[in-house]
């Protein structure tokens, strides 16, 4: 019976995440270059993103599209005069498995200039699945020095719905962004419940 119960309860730990993750995904290539669509409560807007301004983050970018991982994915801080940040996954599973493979860092080759999208990061090789929109141009994140890591590496651009993105519920500020515990552990949940207004990311996907 104690048997039959460890394995019912393993059972019932993969059953809570809808998803599957594979380490191996996270070792998979980036193309040189390639385009992405975020369909969003707002409309979509389309990415670019070229290994050459980010290889290692990049890399991490198209394995998380590819592997849809931004699906249901809040946008929980938009700040119009600065930035718009999402990556916090509702499965608590996906983000943890994730979250575990860590990136090295990378120097800035390119400006974090308006509609360009970096990675968040707090520290010596912290970027994991959190990115940012750059809502205008921010040159002082090129050079931010924070957790001992300098700047914040630009790995794609925003070039189609630009009009999309200015429309993202912004009123509660940077409430939820400090909530971010309460997000891990109980997702989009918690979100609806408290900022019902927010704004989603309904899916992301490779296009040609």
């Amino acid at each position: 019976m104690k048997k039959f119960s460890i394995i019912l309860g393993l059972l019932l730990i993969v059953s809570c995440s809808p998803k599957l993750f594979k380490e191996k995904w996270t070792e998979e290539k980036a193309p040189e270059y390639f385009k992405a669509r975020f369909e969003t409560t707002q409309g979509s807007f389309d990415i670019e993103a070229r290994r050459e301004w980010s290889p290692i983050g990049v890399d991490r970018l198209y394995q998380l599209i590819k592997h849809d991982f931004y699906t249901d994915i809040a946008l929980y801080r938009v700040l119009p005069k600065f930035v718009v940040q999402f990556g916090i996954h509702n499965d608590s599973i996906l983000n943890n498995r994730w979250s575990a493979v860590k990136l090295k860092d990378e120097p800035v080759l390119k400006s974090n200039d308006s509609m360009t999208i970096s990675f968040a990061r707090g520290g010596k090789e912290s970027r994991t699945t959190q990115i940012f929109i750059n809502m205008k141009d921010n040159p002082r994140l090129d050079k931010l020095d924070y957790g001992g890591v300098k700047g914040f590496p630009v790995i794609a651009k925003i070039t189609n719905g630009m009009e999309n993105v200015q429309k993202f519920y912004a009123d509660y500020g940077p409430k939820p962004a400090q909530e971010q515990g309460a997000i891990y552990e109980k997702g989009n949940t918690y979100l609806k419940e408290k900022y019902p207004k927010l704004d989603y990311i309904t899916k992301a996907y490779i296009i040609e």
